[in-house]
């Protein structure tokens, strides 16, 4: 189908614009629908209000690509909201929000209010499963039997660098996720439980370390809950040539936490070529200050 640029011009009537624009939008041709489709989105976020009626229509093709286009914009609007809070946010930035904020850059309708409630679910059924008057290897002990056993996450082995892994709504959902993701499920539970439990972010891995007046271990969280002693996590730098260095063990703030997120997904996306995920994530990273 050919395009007439008297109907995409911007001197025709709002209404008149419109219909022609929808109409275009099932075109066939390839081109022809990256053109309106940039015509469309050039009318700012008002241009969601009167595609949101052709989300339910007949024709399957516009029920398509009228929601893909007002998902482009939940996206941007989303984008706008992480970058915003990575700015006004300082070190001791709140985790959880920041989490739920980046999810909804990549998955727009992410509940974060669910998940929230699924995480409080989940702390109520392991405070009748934890004795906090038992040693740290009996708490920890339960707190994985939960978390692998009854809720079924696990290291994602296979695919270890599919952006899902990164994102915690669908780490969630599929009870799948690489290191720093299952941690942030166990660091969740943690913050609801009073335990205190850290993210440890050693070179090429990270962990979470329960440290108390008592004891002091180490949880090898992607492995199914590992336990390691420091000595194990010198042995670990020392096997892979890393430099001793102190930092290595020291637990990260909410904002390094976060800034280590986005790294590792800006790096998968850079290696899978995708150009625009790359210079979204150099975006957040430069928020963060990185």
């Amino acid at each position: 189908m050919s395009t007439n640029t008297a109907i995409l011009s911007p001197e025709m009537p709002s209404e008149v614009r419109k219909a022609a624009l929808l109409n275009l939008l099932t075109d066939e041709d390839a081109a022809v629908y990256q053109l309106v489709r940039e015509r469309i989105i050039a009318h700012g976020p008002t241009a969601v209000d009167w595609l949101r009626p052709h989300t339910l229509s007949n024709d399957a093709s516009l029920r398509r690509r009228a929601r893909e286009i007002i998902r482009h914009f939940a996206r941007q609007s989303a984008d706008d909201q992480f970058l915003g809070f990575c700015l006004r946010q300082g070190e001791d930035l709140d985790l959880e929000q920041g989490v739920w904020l980046l999810a909804q850059t990549e998955y727009p309708d992410c509940k974060p209010e669910a998940y929230e409630a699924l995480f409080d679910s989940y702390a109520g059924e392991l405070r009748e499963r934890l004795d906090r008057r038992a040693g740290a290897e009996h708490i920890l002990g339960a707190l994985n039997e939960y978390v692998f056993g009854v809720l079924g996450f696990r290291g994602n082995d296979e695919h270890y660098y599919d952006p899902e892994n990164s994102y915690l709504n669908r780490v969630v959902d599929r009870r799948k996720g690489n290191p720093i993701s299952l941690c942030l499920v166990y660091l969740l539970l943690a913050r609801r439980l009073g335990l205190p439990i850290t993210g440890i972010g050693l070179p090429g891995h990270f962990i979470c370390r329960f440290q108390s007046s008592a004891a002091e271990l180490y949880v090898d969280v992607f492995n199914g809950g590992q336990l390691w002693t420091k000595a194990n996590c010198i042995q670990y730098l020392l096997y892979g040539n890393y430099a001793l260095e102190d930092d290595y063990l020291v637990p990260l703030s909410p904002r390094r936490l976060l800034t280590r997120i986005c790294h590792n997904l800006h790096q998968i996306y850079r290696q899978s070529e995708r150009p625009e995920d790359t210079i979204r994530f150099q975006r957040y990273l430069a928020a963060l200050g990185n």
